[in-house]
Order: structure tokens, then C-alpha cells, then sequence
């Protein structure tokens, strides 16, 4: 099982839709709220270079919004 980070904000459709997506699949992943955890949003923004969410983690591989096609390949679905 590959290891799954979501950074995303709570009011963010693109990251319910991305939760959501890992859910229907039976993906576990950590979900870190940048709205309010700094460490975690610098932390965001050193690995993506942006401070738009969600930014998607999947062992070490970096997916920037809402991207169906990418996660799928990524996570072998």
C-alpha cells in the first residue's frame, strides 16, 4: 500500500473531491489541514513549490490539484 499524504483546507471543493476519490478506492492517507498547521503548510509549500491545495503525496511523488488520471496512475488503480 503505497503512503498517501492530502494537504488541504477544509472550505477546498478540489480536496473533497480528492478525499473522496481516495475513500471510493479504499486508499488509506493522512489528511493535514494547512489552514491551521503552519509546519505543515511550509512543509506543502517546500515539496510543491506552490501554496495552492490539495497537493497530493504518493510515495514521494507530488501531485498538484485534483488530477483523477495522475492519482490513478500513480497509486496503480
Amino acid at each position: 500500500m503505497p503512503v498517501v499524504k492530502v494537504y488541504s483546507s477544509p472550505t477546498c471543493p478540489h480536496c473533497q473531491r480528492t478525499k473522496k476519490f481516495l475513500q471510493e478506492n479504499d486508499i488509506d492517507f493522512e489528511d493535514y489541514d494547512v489552514t491551521s498547521d503552519q509546519a505543515k503548510a511550509e512543509e506543502m509549500m517546500d515539496k510543491s513549490g506552490q501554496m495552492g491545495v490539495p497537493v497530493i503525496e504518493v510515495d514521494n511523488e507530488i501531485i498538484t490539484g485534483f488530477d483523477e488520471e495522475k492519482l490513478k496512475k500513480a497509486l496503480d488503480l
